[in-house]
């Protein structure tokens, strides 16, 4: 049953929605690549799965998200912190894991309002962990010389057994982090060394993305260099093209990065049997509208409307109904009801 979950929810998940001036028609067929690398089986059944065998009640997960910078979108965007939330609330309340988010200072703020709209709050990592009281958040250090030294000691203290990202832009081949359309910004926190710690020490990882910029598209690299209209040629001149070179577990292409994190929720309320552990339409209207309105901003126009990336927040409120009924049905007892 996983698999007639995961294969519904990652054919709506990957509806492309996008102007014909962004990188278009591109989602399916990267998606079909990615299936196809890792054994043919629904990404989001891969990733639901992976998280439900190898974390335990009091386990920490990582969840790493931000995307946007300033000026125009100082605080980031409302796509990445609502997945992440939504994951969230899956691993909490349907796990009993301790979500661990990790993003930059500046990223944190639409974070934690969209975590505790979604019923997480994030507290203190004693807190979280000890009383089971909600998320931690973890920033790295300023100083660039400091970071890999916090990465080490971030892993050694929180022990996580599985990281997430979502939404969450990777350096191509020449270190340089792009946004979609092949503009870079120079304060880029370059995250994909915690992915190579990760793999390091056998921690299991996703990557949740919408374009090839983001973690977890390194898995697939050589395709979406010869794919993606800025493979190999992107407008900063580095010749390094947009895609990542950061690869993980399972990687998860879709048309919007939330709704991803919202196939993979699912899937893992299905497998622990709880529809609850999902959230609802309306609670995702409050979880946009909260990271909105602690400070970030819809990445088109790069306004407070109701919007993810380019489509309405009603529509992203339709795919979340429509992912709980695949699970409210699959869960209820077989019945043709009277008329069959």
């Amino acid at each position: 049953m996983p698999e007639i979950i995961g294969e519904f929810a990652d054919r709506l998940v990957t509806t492309e929605l996008r102007n014909r001036a962004m990188n278009h028609n591109i989602i399916p067929q990267i998606y079909d690549r990615a299936r196809a690398a890792l054994g043919g089986r629904p990404l989001s059944t891969l990733a639901a799965e992976g998280l439900h065998q190898r974390v335990q009640p009091g386990d920490v997960v990582f969840i790493v998200t931000g995307a946007g910078y300033p000026p125009e979108m100082p605080h980031g965007e409302s796509d990445g912190p609502p997945g992440a939330a939504v994951l969230a609330r899956a691993l909490y309340w349907g796990m009993k894991a301790v979500p661990v988010f990790l993003t930059e200072a500046l990223h944190a703020p639409p974070v934690v309002a969209s975590s505790e709209a979604a019923g997480v709050t994030v507290r203190d990592f004693d807190l979280a962990k000890e009383r089971g009281l909600g998320a931690a958040l973890v920033c790295p250090p300023p100083d660039p010389a400091d970071y890999h030294r916090w990465i080490g000691e971030t892993f050694e203290r929180y022990q996580p057994k599985a990281i997430v990202s979502t939404e969450r832009l990777g350096p191509n081949e020449k270190g340089i982090t792009h946004y979609s359309t092949g503009v870079t910004h120079k304060d880029i926190v370059n995250f994909g060394p915690i992915f190579d710690e990760a793999r390091r020490r056998g921690v299991f990882s996703i990557g949740i993305g919408d374009n090839g910029n983001e973690i977890g598209f390194g898995l697939i690299h050589d395709f979406m260099r010869d794919f993606h209209p800025y493979g190999r040629d992107c407008p900063c001149g580095c010749g390094g093209g947009v895609p990542t070179v950061v690869a993980t577990d399972v990687l998860f292409p879709v048309s919007i990065s939330n709704w991803g994190c919202y196939a993979v929720a699912a899937t893992l309320a299905f497998l622990l049997r709880d529809i609850d552990v999902f959230h609802t339409p309306e609670l995702e209207r409050r979880i946009v509208m909260s990271c909105l309105e602690a400070g970030g901003y819809e990445a088109r126009y790069c306004t407070k409307r109701f919007i993810v990336d380019g489509a309405e927040g009603e529509t992203s409120m339709a795919v979340v109904q429509i992912l709980r009924d695949m699970v409210r049905l699959n869960l209820a007892p077989p019945d043709r009801g009277p008329a069959h």
